[in-house]
């Protein structure tokens, strides 16, 4: 079988040694659309951007930890032995990072990555890879990337939790739109993730799209931007954790739907595509701060 669940999740954690500075950050920073704003002149010096985009005021958003080295930590988790998959059936089904403290504007860092659990969803496998990294002070971040790989359930494994919870029966407490820049795929993409489906015509075709699409990873980092900005003053230290499902795919060009509720110390999520009437993007979006 492609699979081996027992293999995989007994193998030894892999390490790599990673390393980023100033103009990574600025980098992701400007590929999740920092500094852009079509009906504001000033939206590249204002100063609410500036803390993305310039040096001497720069912090860091702690979903940069999904792009901190090329993000060879799911690349990492995918090569594990027991995993011999065919990375056409393979989908991202959803992300959680957690930080344990701020992340430095530059640092170095080791990262390790393992298969944490593989679940039978029946038609599907998931698999859970994780991703730690510390440095010299102890742990900096814990990501996990839900990976969905289509054909290789039915192995009688545990089917593992649910991830979707009951829509809010309230209005949002804040409404926020986003517009998605028509180059941003090929901008956030010089972090790391160079697959061809978000900026190869005929490669989008071939996956069944009539055109590239965003990285969902940047819809993510898009998202904690917004709620960052909207509930916590813009202060990225609050944060704590932001966890997603991807539900749908954006197009370069398109605007985000950014719905927030906020209670206690959480701020509950859904984004929507507005020009593809509000069709459903990212659900059970949780961001939890201080």
């Amino acid at each position: 079988m492609p699979i081996d669940a027992e293999k995989a999740l007994a193998a030894e954690p892999r390490s790599t040694r990673i390393s980023w500075g100033h103009k990574d950050v600025q980098l992701y920073h400007l590929g999740i659309g920092a500094g852009f704003d079509p009906d504001r002149a000033d939206a590249a010096t204002h100063p609410d951007e500036l803390r993305y985009t310039l040096e001497s005021r720069l912090q860091v958003l702690p979903s940069f930890a999904t792009v901190a080295g090329a993000g060879t930590g799911v690349v990492g988790g995918l090569s594990s032995p027991g995993i011999d998959i065919d990375l056409a059936a393979v989908l991202h089904g959803g992300q959680s990072v957690r930080v344990h403290r701020p992340i430095p504007v530059s640092g170095r860092a080791v990262q390790t990555s393992k298969v944490a659990a593989v679940y039978d969803k029946g038609k599907a496998a998931v698999l859970v890879l994780r991703t730690e990294a510390a440095d010299e002070e102890g742990p900096l971040w814990t990501n996990d990337a839900q990976i969905y790989v289509r054909g290789e359930g039915g192995f009688g494994g545990e089917r593992g939790p649910s991830e979707r919870s009951a829509h809010p029966a309230v209005a949002p407490d804040h409404i926020v739109r986003r517009p998605v820049r028509p180059d941003q795929a090929l901008l956030y993409r010089l972090s790391g993730d160079w697959n061809p489906l978000h900026a190869d015509p005929e490669f989008a075709a071939l996956a069944g799209f009539d055109r590239p699409i965003l990285h969902g990873l940047c819809t993510y980092g898009m998202t904690l931007k917004a709620v960052t900005d909207t509930v916590l003053g813009g202060d990225v230290t609050r944060i704590r954790s932001c966890r997603t499902r991807f539900t749908g795919i954006v197009f370069p060009g398109e605007t985000l739907r950014i719905e927030m509720w906020t209670a206690g110390n959480q701020v509950r999520v859904e984004v929507k595509a507005v020009e593809r009437d509000n069709a459903p993007v990212l659900g059970d979006t949780f961001v939890e701060h201080s």
